[in-house]
């Protein structure tokens, strides 16, 4: 298995047979090399987008078009990008497990806000269970701390957290650390959504101190990590 941070909450995983794109946010993100865009798309099966704003849909759409793959997500969401820009999409919700090349992908809650660009309503906020390769990788998607994290701990037993952690408009690194500790059971975490801009998180320090025995990770951008 193969994770590689694009900047901000886009992640490219490699796993089972399947190339995922989680957030893509690559025009206009100021940590993503554009003379890498190729590089970063290359071979990718399905694109996962946890909500709806701009930081997040990013380059969706144009990659779905150029390699001919499903956008896979909330089904409000989902419904919006095919009717409005014409791509093929996997429309599902809480609760629901949708299969991807070998890999199961089950959508849990998250706590934030979701809007398309200038506020029209596109679903709700979600993160995401994907379990491949013997592995069960959190992906959090943008929230803060919640209580239904207990039972997505106890039930997915995910090993590897892909946690937002910038603070500001997500959890925080402290407020990250927290979560992990109490309601997961982690053998690596690796912070996104920070970094970004100076209004947000530019390390990783806190996250660490606050895990000891955890394996946290701090990414850097287009540089796969293998697990």
């Amino acid at each position: 298995m193969h994770i590689t941070w694009l900047g901000h909450a886009g992640f490219r995983i490699e796993i089972e047979t399947a190339v995922l794109l989680l957030d893509p946010w690559l025009t206009g993100n100021p940590m993503f090399p554009m003379d890498r865009r190729a590089e970063a798309v290359a071979g990718a099966t399905h694109i996962l987008l946890t909500h709806a704003h701009g930081d997040h849909v990013g380059d969706s759409v144009a990659i779905a078009k150029e390699l001919d793959i499903p956008v896979v997500g909330i089904y409000d969401l989902m419904g919006v990008l095919e009717a409005r820009d014409g791509v093929k999409t996997t429309g599902f919700n809480k609760g629901g497990t949708v299969t991807l090349n070998g890999v199961r992908v089950t959508m849990v809650n998250a706590c934030h806000s979701s809007s398309l660009d200038g506020g029209a309503p596109a679903g709700s906020e979600a993160g995401f269970m994907i379990a491949g390769e013997g592995h069960t990788i959190y992906a959090s998607g943008d929230t803060d701390i919640m209580a239904d994290m207990d039972w997505m701990g106890d039930l997915h037993k995910p090993d590897i957290g892909i946690l937002a952690a910038g603070g500001y408009f997500t959890m925080d690194m402290a407020r990250a650390a927290y979560a992990a500790r109490r309601y997961f059971n982690f053998k690596t975490v690796i912070p996104g959504h920070y970094r970004t801009f100076p209004l947000l998180e530019q390390n990783a320090d806190v996250l660490r101190a606050g895990l000891p025995g955890v394996q946290v990770i701090e990414p850097q951008v287009m540089q796969p990590i293998s697990l």
